[in-house]
C-alpha cells in the first residue's frame, strides 16, 4: 500500500500552560488539529499535491485518524522570550514533480523574518535539487512572547497532508 498525499493545508497555533505538554496540546487546539494522531515526516511536497484551505482539509479528516504532517515547533518558559515557528513551501514548476517544505524555528525572530527564512530555505532546497527555480514560494509563520509569569508557551506551524481519496 502506498500513501501519497493528494492534498495539503497549512495551520499555525500558540498555546500557553504551566505544563510543557499541555502548552503543546493548546497550540494544537489553536491550530485546529488536536483530534488527530500526527506523524511527522520530512520535507517533500508530493507531486500533484493540491494546496487547500484549512476548513476544507479539516472536513476531510476524522477524529483519531493517523495524519502525516511537516511540523515546526518550539517551546519555552523563559519570561519575555520571543519564539517562532515557520514553514516555507516551494511549489514545483512541473506539477508532476515534487516540491519542498522547510521547517524553521528560532528564538528572538519576528514573524516576518522567521517566515522569510523558511521560505528562502525551501526555495534553496528546491533549486539545489532540481537546478531550477520553483514556480512559487510562500511561508506560514507564527511568533509568541512568553509571559512574565514564565508559563510554558508553544508555537507551531504545520503542513497537514490528506491521503484519503475524497
Amino acid at each position: 500500500m502506498r500513501l501519497l498525499p493528494k492534498k495539503v493545508f497549512f495551520v499555525t497555533g500558540v498555546g500557553t500552560h504551566r505544563e510543557h505538554l499541555e502548552s503543546f496540546e493548546k497550540a494544537l487546539r489553536d491550530a485546529g488539529i488536536e483530534k488527530f494522531n500526527l506523524v511527522t515526516v520530512s520535507s517533500i511536497l508530493p507531486p500533484n499535491c493540491e494546496i487547500i484551505a484549512k476548513d476544507t482539509g479539516l472536513n476531510q479528516l476524522l477524529p483519531g485518524e493517523i495524519v502525516f504532517c511537516v511540523m515546526s515547533r518550539l517551546a519555552s518558559n523563559e519570561p519575555n522570550r520571543r519564539i517562532s515557528a515557520s514553514l516555507g513551501c516551494a511549489i514545483p514548476t512541473n506539477p508532476n514533480e515534487s516540491g519542498y517544505i522547510s521547517e524553521h524555528h528560532a528564538f528572538g525572530e519576528p514573524t516576518e523574518s522567521s517566515g522569510a527564512y523558511a521560505e528562502r530555505l525551501a526555495s534553496s532546497m528546491y533549486e539545489t535539487g532540481t537546478d531550477s527555480k520553483p514556480k512559487e514560494t510562500f511561508n506560514v509563520a507564527i511568533t509568541a512572547v512568553v509571559g512574565a509569569d514564565g508559563l510554558w508557551t508553544t508555537v507551531l506551524s504545520v503542513a497537514v497532508f490528506c491521503c484519503n481519496k475524497e
